[in-house]
Parts: C-alpha cells; sequence; structure tokens
C-alpha cells in the first residue's frame, strides 16, 4: 500500500456504502492524501451531516455536494476542489455514484427505469470525468512520474460484475436490466476514456468491487464495506506503479 501517493482523491457518492469505504480508506493511509473530497447529494440528510462531522475530524477531508445529473451542481464541486488543489490539479477521480432504482425483470423494465439508471450511472459518469479533466491533465502534468498511474493521474469508474455479458451474474436472482446495461455502457465509456486521455498521461479503469452489503445490495450479505474497499484498495495500490 505504500506504493500509493495521491496527492488529492475526490470520490462521488461518497456519503455512505463503497464510496464512504473508499474515503475512509484513504483517510487511514499512513500517508494520507492532502485532500480527500467527498461528496454528497443531500448534505443535510443524515448521511451528509454524518460526512460532515467525519470532516470534523480530518482537516484534509472535503465535503462537497454534488449531483453527477447537474451540470451546474457538478461545476460549482469543480470550483471548489480547484480551490483547494490549486496548481497541482487533481490526482485521482473515483466515479462512484450510481443507483439501483428497482429490482425489475425484462418483462416489468420501463423507459422511464431505463433514463433514470442511465441519467445517474453512465451519463453521471460521463459529465463528472469531463468538467475535471482539466484538474486531471494539470496533475499529470505536473508529476515526474513516467508511463500511467494512479499516483500520477486517473478515473476510476466503479463498474459491476452485473455488467459481464458473458458471466451474466446473478441472472436468475435479480435481473435489473436497466442497472445492468448502464454498468455496462459505463465500460465501454471507461474503455473510450482510456484510449483518448492516455496521451495526456490520465489512466482510465473500471473496478468491479464486488457484491457488497450497502444500501444497493444487502441480498446474502455477501462482502462487507470494509472487505470490498480494502481489497479494492490493494488494486489501486497495484495499479499505482503500473
Amino acid at each position: 500500500m505504500d506504493a500509493l501517493h495521491v496527492r488529492s482523491v475526490l470520490v462521488t457518492g461518497s456519503d455512505r456504502g463503497i464510496g464512504l469505504g473508499l474515503v475512509t480508506r484513504f483517510l487511514e493511509k499512513r500517508d494520507p492524501p492532502e485532500w480527500v473530497f467527498a461528496t454528497s447529494l443531500d448534505l443535510e440528510g443524515s448521511h451528509g451531516k454524518k460526512l460532515k462531522k467525519l470532516a470534523g475530524h480530518h482537516p484534509n477531508l472535503v465535503v462537497l455536494q454534488l449531483d453527477v445529473r447537474d451540470l451546474k451542481s457538478i461545476e460549482a464541486a469543480t470550483r471548489k476542489v480547484e480551490e483547494h488543489v490549486k496548481e497541482h490539479g487533481l490526482t485521482l477521480l473515483i466515479n462512484n455514484a450510481a443507483i439501483l432504482i428497482k429490482f425489475t425483470c425484462l418483462v416489468t423494465e420501463t423507459a422511464e427505469n431505463m433514463e433514470r439508471q442511465f441519467n445517474t450511472n453512465t451519463i453521471g459518469t460521463l459529465q463528472v470525468s469531463q468538467a475535471f479533466l482539466p484538474l486531471l491533465k494539470t496533475a499529470a502534468l505536473r508529476s515526474p512520474m513516467e508511463g500511467l498511474s494512479c499516483s500520477k493521474s486517473a478515473i476510476i469508474n466503479m463498474s459491476s460484475d452485473f455488467s459481464s455479458i458473458e458471466k451474466m451474474s446473478g441472472w436468475c436472482l435479480s435481473q435489473v436490466v436497466s442497472y445492468r446495461c448502464s454498468k455496462v455502457a459505463v465500460n465501454m465509456l471507461t474503455r473510450c476514456m482510456s484510449l483518448e486521455y492516455k496521451q495526456f498521461g490520465i489512466l482510465c479503469l473500471s473496478m468491479h468491487p464486488g457484491w457488497v452489503k450497502t444500501g444497493m445490495g444487502t441480498l446474502l450479505v455477501p462482502t462487507s464495506v470494509k472487505d470490498s474497499t480494502t481489497r479494492g484498495w490493494i488494486e489501486i495500490t497495484l495499479l499505482s506503479t503500473a
């Protein structure tokens, strides 16, 4: 884990679940980032208030309101981040914000569900990445590191095992067609990013966190948030020297 040296990191959708777990792992590092940016859709809600309370114990934790579906909200968050990172740019962006609206099957799936899932899970990931691209470019340019690395400049998009067309994991248990499709689209978006942003020195990848006990996935209690984010932490660390 000592191989990962991130000056700044932003995790979307980080007031609960996997996002909060990732933020916690960064704060627990022996050499934590200079800035950890955590976001919440509603800072005055119960989860947002808990996040602000956590910030009271960590001066390097900055809590931001962010709705990944709203360009004005994204732009406001970008300005706040830039105020803190200044000329150093943003080292690592983790697009974690996502929703699973209903446990629908193919027969009951609707255009409305599909639209809502794509607006948050896919389009939200695109818009946030576009907005923070200039800061990620700055971090890459200022880094003395060669090649691609999470310690240099990177975008990590949280994917899902449900997005595997080959495996079709859990189909008999839960079809969730709109969610699966939105996450397949995230994987393609990540691939496009990896091809386009490589020229700027920005690493882009998708990460599957496992089937985790969160508000979105509690069935069978397969993996705890701590176990999942610790495993993800190890993967990020390995990629820091890619």
